[in-house]
């Protein structure tokens, strides 16, 4: 039994003990998603007819499930706050309050796979939330309503005829939708079916935000024009772009697609051997991405790009820990791949090779959930670094071209180079 299988027994065993005894505040402490431990915490509220108490159980486990979009609470759940909303006159109850209640079924339902019957809660709740002022609010909704339309295949669609609406008729929340819609257009970019997709898209979308002068939607634009010429390898047509969408964007004080604009540009720092200017742009980013609802996403993934700007094998480490720190249960599986898949290399080519099977046998696993697109190519140039590091040269090899023949099937040719440079570089 190795070490990370024995810590994780033990971690399971003292998780039973606390479940066993009612300890629940422990267990949340260990687990902050840890529903039955929440609820448990709301029903002795309830019991106590504390209201206040039982509503900040609740948005605390919402907010720690949320760190995955598209998981919410129970229906058990969301009837215990329910019930706390009860306790109270109907005057009392803030429209923030019956908007979480309304998206917290809209994920049911999403779960449960009735998918218009959540498309049809998102737009009745998107329009509560725009009624009341309620920007986070509006951009939840709008991601219920993206995620409803990615199950039936239809999310390009519906983005784009979104896209087309909020410019030019409802620009003050334009920006808060964007937002509801910056991971699902992430996902389509890295899909199995490449980028040049959306990049089309971004190209029609953008002569519309132009005709209609705004900000917000020329900056998405140019983010995900940006985003594409990047995996296409085009380093100053993409600098170019994204220099313009973080411009753009900041100017709209659109934060969640401001910060992608600098990782990606961190991203362009490092391929032209630019640690230094990397570095500067992750901080920035970081400090930024607190202000975003979507910050548990946002900064997940600028310390994947943290880990490899670091230039000392004691910063290499001490950002693998930082980044271990956000790898919590409910963190966001997609976006914790890069940083898996980061951490495993520089372990691997600093000889510690024993931390090194857990997080990529993680990454495995969350790569599997999706057929194609750049997360399986990027395990398997992780396997090939662990396996030079473990004297497996024969299956290094191996693993590096299938990495890149990976990469060259999604268009993304700098990407192939690099694994094509590290089968040649042994020796």
């Amino acid at each position: 039994m190795n070490g990370s299988t024995l810590r994780a027994q033990i971690q399971q065993r003292y998780s039973d003990l606390l479940r066993a005894g009612g300890l629940w505040q422990r267990l949340i402490a260990l687990d902050p998603a840890d529903e039955q431990a929440q609820c448990a915490l709301m029903q002795m509220a309830l019991d106590a007819r504390n209201r206040v108490e039982a509503i900040r159980q609740f948005n605390q486990l919402r907010d720690n499930l949320h760190a995955e979009i598209g998981v919410g609470p129970s229906a058990a759940t969301i009837a215990l706050y329910e019930k706390a909303l009860a306790l109270s006159s109907a005057e009392t109850v803030n429209p923030s309050e019956r908007i979480r209640t309304s998206l917290a079924w809209g994920l049911v339902h999403l779960q449960s796979g009735e998918f218009d019957k959540a498309s049809e809660i998102a737009r009745q709740t998107r329009d509560l939330a725009l009624g009341a002022d309620l920007p986070r609010e509006v951009g939840e909704a709008s991601a219920l309503l993206g995620l409803a339309s990615m199950m039936q295949a239809r999310w390009p669609q519906l983005f784009r005829s979104e896209f087309i609406e909020w410019v030019r008729a409802k620009p003050a929340f334009v920006q808060h939708v964007f937002d509801g819609h910056l991971c699902l257009s992430e996902f389509c970019l890295c899909s199995a079916k490449g980028h040049a997709e959306v990049a089309g898209l971004a190209e029609e979308l953008l002569a519309v935000a132009e005709q209609a002068e705004s900000n917000a939607g020329r900056g998405l634009a140019c983010l995900l024009l940006g985003e594409a010429a990047l995996f296409s390898g085009e380093l100053d047509r993409a600098e170019q772009f994204l220099t313009e969408a973080e411009r753009l964007l900041l100017a709209a004080d659109a934060v969640a697609g401001r910060v992608l604009a600098i990782e990606r540009l961190a991203e362009i720092a490092l391929e032209r051997g630019q640690k230094w200017r990397a570095s500067r742009l992750i901080q920035r980013g970081l400090s930024d991405a607190e202000r975003s609802w979507l910050s548990p996403h946002l900064i997940m993934r600028m310390q994947a790009l943290a880990v490899r700007a670091a230039s000392t094998p004691k910063m290499v480490a001490e950002e693998i820990l930082a980044g271990d720190r956000l790898l919590t249960p409910g963190a966001c599986q997609p976006c914790s791949m890069a940083l898996r898949t980061a951490s495993a290399i520089a372990l691997a080519e600093a000889g510690e090779l024993e931390q090194v099977d857990r997080r990529l046998n993680d990454a495995e696993r969350i790569a599997g959930m999706w057929q194609g697109g750049p997360w399986a190519a990027a395990l398997w140039e992780a396997r090939g670094v662990q396996r030079r590091a473990q004297d497996k040269e024969v299956r290094a090899l191996a693993a590096f071209e299938e990495a890149a023949g990976r990469y060259e099937e999604l268009g993304r040719p700098r990407d192939q180079a690099r694994c094509l440079a590290r089968m040649g570089s042994h020796g």
